[in-house]
């Protein structure tokens, strides 16, 4: 059990661009657990600006270098998909505390490895679902198994983000499926992991993977990349419990309307929806049910929040909801969730989604 701060060591950690500079950094810095010790990015430069931009005493340029060191109780990986398992193995061999983001792997073989590492480390892990973390999620489960809807009868949930047609320089890896970042395992993942903490998991599905845009533009004029990795994604199937569900992920051209679940059961109705990424929160609930004729906002109780207000909303709000959780479990020398293991599970349902798609739409079940 860890008495004092937790000493963070962040692995992509640039001042300039990227989720950590977004999410990460804004959340840790607000965290009174936590000290943010060492910034790891892929030169010396970026990694003294980092260090000196957010007040860390290590910099790195090699990850390598940063999980061996004593001053590290926690690394956190916050990189493109296809490096996660490296850095990931790199400090679960080196006995660190590790937090990634989702996906864990750029495939389940890889996800596997490293859960299977992290168990036998006996170390604490958590995976960046991060939604599950979004007081309105929260409320939205509480509401579901406290009744509001009674028997839930059926789902639906739609996700559609615009920026499809051009990436900028850093994104055409994103094209290539075999990279593992793509509409399906990130923003599918996220989206999907959300309904079923909130109405159970699946026990049967189908799925439809496509790629609508072949080509992507790229931020050098004249640049095309081709594309193979999925934009859309949509599903239906039986949840444990008996309820149907269906789902739609899309990545289009322009003007995407968000996020959005619709929850119908025997007594009433709930939906949820956010302009944006579910994991970046703003999420608006509302409901009717017995005998009202209208929907109603439902307010959020105070107490789902557990940050303090210095916590800038937007991105890091959910991530360091998610980081107070896993730091309350490093201290204590506890399991938390969603860890490793858990993450196996998620890529073992985007697995069977792929698989029903090639078999063209056979239910799989799981």
């Amino acid at each position: 059990m860890l008495e004092n701060k937790i000493r963070i060591g962040i692995i992509g950690a640039n001042a300039n661009y990227g989720w950590s500079m977004r999410a990460h950094l804004p959340a840790l810095l607000a965290l009174p657990e936590y000290e943010l010790t060492a910034v790891c990015t892929s030169n010396a430069e970026t990694a003294a600006e980092s260090a000196k931009a957010y007040g860390a005493r290590l910099p790195f340029h090699d990850y390598q270098e940063m999980v061996v060191h004593p001053d590290i109780d926690l690394v956190s990986v916050s990189v493109r998909v296809p490096l996660h398992h490296d850095m990931v193995m790199a400090a679960l061999q080196a006995g660190k505390h590790v937090f990634c983001e989702w996906p864990l792997g750029a495939n389940l073989d890889e996800a596997q490895e490293m859960a299977s590492l992290a168990r036998s480390q006996g170390v604490t892990n958590m995976v960046g679902l991060q939604a599950r973390g979004a007081p309105a999620i929260l409320h939205l489960k509480e509401l579901i198994s406290q009744g509001y809807v009674g028997e839930v009868l059926a789902c639906n949930m739609t996700m559609f983000l615009p920026g499809v047609l051009q990436r900028g320089l850093s994104m055409p890896w994103m094209a290539d499926r075999e990279k593992g970042g793509n509409t399906l395992t990130i923003g599918t993942g996220h989206a999907i992991d959300a309904l079923c903490f909130c109405v159970g998991e699946f026990k049967e599905i189908s799925a439809k993977v496509a790629t609508q845009v072949t080509e992507w533009e790229t931020s050098e004029a004249g640049k095309t990349v081709p594309v193979n990795s999925a934009d859309n994604v949509l599903i239906n199937g039986t949840l444990v419990g008996g309820a149907v569900a269906s789902a739609h992920v899309a990545t289009i051209p322009w003007h995407g309307t968000g996020w959005r679940m619709e929850v119908y059961g025997r007594d009433g109705t709930l939906t949820a929806s956010s302009q944006e990424m579910i994991q970046y929160g703003n999420i608006t609930i509302r409901g009717a049910h017995g005998g009202e004729t209208k929907f109603v906002e439902v307010p959020i109780p105070d107490g789902l929040t557990h940050i303090p207000s210095e916590v800038p909303t937007g991105a890091p709000f959910n991530v360091a909801q998610i980081y107070r959780t896993l730091g309350q479990a490093i201290k204590d020398g506890a399991k938390t969730m969603p860890d490793f293991d858990f993450a196996v599970d998620r890529h073992k349902l985007l697995v069977a989604m792929e698989q029903s798609s090639v078999a063209g739409g056979k239910s799989v079940a799981l």
